[in-house]
């Protein structure tokens, strides 16, 4: 039997996963310019390894605080940044919701990246687990803290596009 409380539970387990899958396809089909928009306007993106995590280093490889460094990031990659062409497939897991409060979402989900460069060579690129802290509104849920946790201390130099 559904109660009140597991009814509002499924709904925001299924707005979460919606707003993963939507993430991921705005990165995996070049939609870079929608990336920022999943984000509020002070908000953090961070991308480190699950060994900095565990030796409590603040440090990522990648840090952004505010959705207006995550729109010149994009920027960036678009008219400045000189990268090999790559594009990206994610995988994403079922969400793991560890709190919600009705206004705010903490939730764990893991990923597995490939990347398949320009000559059409496909490897695994990163896995880990996205740490997320969420805005719960009446119309979307956008991401007030994004922790990309790679497993693998080893980061290729080439992490032009976001996890």
């Amino acid at each position: 039997m559904k109660t009140a409380d597991s009814t509002a539970r499924d709904a925001v387990c299924t707005a979460l996963a919606d707003l993963m899958e939507d993430y991921a396809r705005a990165i995996d089909r070049d939609e870079l310019e929608r990336w920022p928009d999943f984000f509020e306007a002070s908000c953090i993106y961070k991308v480190t390894s699950r060994e900095n995590v565990a030796a409590g280093y603040p440090v990522g490889v990648i840090f952004a605080d505010s959705r207006a460094m995550l729109q010149d990031r994009v920027k960036a990659l678009r008219d400045a940044n000189i990268y090999e062409r790559q594009c990206y497939r994610h995988l994403i897991g079922r969400p793991w919701i560890t709190h919600a409060d009705g206004e705010s979402v903490r939730a764990e989900t893991s990923f597995v990246v490939v990347r398949t460069m320009r000559d059409g060579a496909s490897s695994l690129f990163a896995s880990g687990s996205y740490h997320d802290v969420l805005r719960v509104r009446e119309d979307r849920l956008s991401f007030v803290e994004r922790i990309v946790v790679c497993d693998s201390s080893r980061i290729d130099t080439l992490l032009a596009l976001p996890l």
